[in-house]
């Protein structure tokens, strides 16, 4: 049954109000009165899009604060900390240089998606690769 649960929904609603961010007035450098800005128009993008009947079910909304480039380099970083975690169980070690994560950050980052292309391209760009090496028998142990 569903009582005591807590149910978090997550959307991009309005994520395209943040690609348009020099008309909006939003810079990320920016707190206060422009983050206040930036979640009045994302809330009314979210009341065009949803109907009344469903937002009315909703207690509490949040508006999270765009990603950065460096929140994005965080995320690899924990990304390739998982994948490494992975690969130690199969008694491997990887190294990722700053160049290739900086390959993924480019890649992987949309600002209408957030972050969520970062899984596919390091499953494209690194764990597709190894899994074919591992399948040539390219790697040793180590």
């Amino acid at each position: 049954d569903f009582r005591n649960t807590i149910i978090i929904m997550t959307s991009n609603v309005g994520a395209h109000l943040l690609r348009q961010d020099k008309v909006l007035g939003f810079r990320p450098e920016g707190e206060g009165q422009n983050y206040e800005n930036m979640k009045e128009q994302v809330t009314g993008e979210l009341k065009r899009t949803f109907r009344p009947e469903f937002l009315n079910r909703i207690d509490d909304v949040i508006v999270f604060h765009a990603l950065d480039r460096q929140h994005i380099h965080s995320i690899v970083d924990l990304m390739l900390a998982e994948l490494a975690g992975k690969l130690k169980e199969l008694d491997l070690t990887i190294s990722v240089t700053e160049a290739a994560r900086n390959l993924l950050v480019d890649q992987g980052f949309d600002p209408t998606y957030g972050a969520r292309p970062l899984r596919r391209a390091i499953q494209r760009l690194i764990e597709d690769e190894i899994s074919e090496e591992l399948l040539k028998g390219s790697f040793a142990a180590g």
